[in-house]
């Protein structure tokens, strides 16, 4: 991709964000398998097969498979597979080309250019045209006449004023994005599904420009798609993936056990440790935000000291320990790690678990003899649950009464996250690859904002944040909210999770991204 002017390099190597990955469970001294170039670069040492079948257990229905109207991370974890963006993350966190083939992001921040790749085409076989790419991203940006309610605007596009197509001298298509203020992350949001404008069905059968194309999906029993033999990328290795949808991590284990799924991505570490006979078991982290969310609109919790006295009441190294073999990584703000130079190390240790500390807040508060709360959680997430349950008797210590309740996962999605009714809430929270995506739910003025955050210096600090293209600046800027929300105990942050997966030992190619996906293409039966 080609850069002008002095944007700074994050733009296209995305925010100098780190991905610790690795597995277990393999023959690290296995070598002589014939060496090949996989996807994206990729090296791939064990006989590739092209070709097969393979199940993944997911335990999350999908909410919608229109990508603009997708809010839950396991549904788009899913549809990564059917979409392509103008760009797309690569394993390392870069932005590499894909629907578009180049851009050129002017001096001053304010205009970007792209170049269409020539040759790509839509899962229907209609080629990608630039009516198509202005639509979607109008779509996305919510700038088109006519709005759909259902569409889920980016809220991050809102600084684009205007958007054109036009050719080059050459003849290639050139989308022109004009901003009214300056957004050096917008790269960042620009994954967003490349889709055929006048094409009405994309709630029932999408279509898209990713390497699988859709085949059939029956709520809450699975989601089918195949290898699109036209994609302009590397293509798949695999014929056909199954996404077969469990009601909870415990259903899904005994057909693990029975080998019966192929890949799982939602172990806990005890079921890892059962499944080595006939998996390996790859681990790296979940990249999402784990917190025990307060709803802020609900007494006490719009209490900051009753906030802060939960942060010091529970001990985070201990729900590490207890389920996670202390895998995980702690943190202390709305951030997780894999953003390495945004992470805000400060923040981390605000709150050692100190519970002399938590019953003087409490006490401070009008609560010395602690209170009643329910930790909602949605049941199909084993370590969500698992997490709650030690949460739940690390808050006896300091008087607080918390019982949890289980809800399915349509529950949590429809009542705790749109609705606001409850009261807390164990779950993870995933970001596109910007720094102000994982920070932007806290405005006070943000639709996401289900915990019911506000503050002002918070907003007027952020705003300066997504403006500022000086890099220095943008990353204190960073740190700052992070620091805010830290004192202001805006949430009880945990941890960004260990993530296990089983992947059956006739497979290889399983890939962690600095994202919440779930990539089939690289994917692969090896002889």
């Amino acid at each position: 991709m080609k850069k002008h002017g002095k944007i700074l390099l994050a733009l296209l190597l995305i925010l100098g964000i780190s991905v610790f990955a690795g597995g277990c469970g393999k023959d690290e001294d296995s070598s002589d398998g014939q060496k090949t170039e996989g996807t994206d670069g990729d090296t791939v040492t064990d006989n590739p097969v092209a070709g097969g079948e393979i199940i993944v257990g997911i335990t999350q229905d999908l909410d919608s498979l229109d990508p603009h109207k997708a809010h839950a991370a396991g549904t788009l974890e899913v549809i990564f597979n059917l979409f392509d963006g103008l760009v797309k993350p690569d394993k390392d966190g870069n932005l590499v080309p894909a629907v578009a083939s180049d851009v050129a992001i002017s001096e001053d921040g304010m205009t970007y250019t792209f170049t269409l790749r020539e040759g790509v085409t839509f899962h229907n076989g209609a080629p990608v045209t630039a009516e198509d790419v202005v639509y979607s991203l109008k779509r996305s940006a919510g700038l088109l006449e006519t709005v759909d309610p259902e569409v889920i605007v980016t809220s991050a596009l809102s600084c684009i004023s205007d958007i054109t197509a036009s050719k080059d001298a050459s003849g290639k298509d050139i989308i022109v994005l004009s901003l009214s203020s300056a957004n050096t992350e917008l790269l960042g949001y620009l994954t967003s599904a490349i889709i055929p404008k006048d094409y009405n069905n994309q709630a029932n059968s999408p279509v898209g420009t990713g390497p699988f194309k859709f085949i059939s999906y029956t709520p809450l029993q699975s989601f089918v798609m195949e290898r699109y033999v036209d994609y302009y990328g590397t293509a798949p290795y695999l014929d056909k993936v199954t996404f077969k949808i469990y009601a909870d991590t415990n259903t899904a284990f005994l057909e693990l056990q029975g080998g019966g799924i192929d890949i799982f991505p939602y172990l806990t570490s005890e079921q890892a440790k059962q499944l080595t006979d006939n998996y390996n078991i790859e681990n790296g982290t979940a990249n999402l935000v784990q917190a025990l969310f307060l709803n802020q609109a609900k007494k006490p919790f719009d209490d900051v000291r009753v906030r802060q006295a939960l942060c010091y009441a529970i001990d985070r190294q201990q729900i590490l320990d207890m389920v996670a073999d202390g895998k995980g990584t702690i943190i202390g703000s709305n951030m997780f790690a894999g953003f390495a130079k945004y992470f805000n190390k400060d923040v981390v240790n605000m709150y050692s678990h100190d519970t002399a500390k938590a019953k003087e807040l409490l006490a401070d508060a009008g609560y010395p003899d602690g209170f009643e709360m329910t930790i909602t959680v949605p049941s199909n997430y084993q370590f969500h649950v698992d997490t709650a349950q030690v949460i739940v008797e690390q808050l006896k210590e300091v008087g607080i009464t918390a019982k949890i309740e289980l809800v399915e996962w349509g529950s949590w999605l429809e009542n705790t996250y749109r609705g606001r009714q409850y009261e807390t809430t164990v779950v993870g929270l995933d970001a596109n690859l910007a720094p102000s995506d994982v920070l932007k739910r806290y405005r006070s003025t943000a639709s996401s904002n289900f915990v019911g955050y506000a503050n002002d210096e918070f907003d007027r600090i952020f705003e300066l944040a997504v403006a500022e293209t000086d890099d220095a600046k943008k990353v204190e800027y960073y740190k700052q909210l992070q620091e805010i929300l830290a004192q202001d105990a805006a949430s009880v942050y945990i941890q960004d999770p260990a993530s296990y997966v089983a992947v059956s030992k006739k497979l290889s190619g399983y890939t962690f991204y600095p994202l919440y996906v779930q990539d089939m293409s690289k994917i692969y039966f090896v002889k």
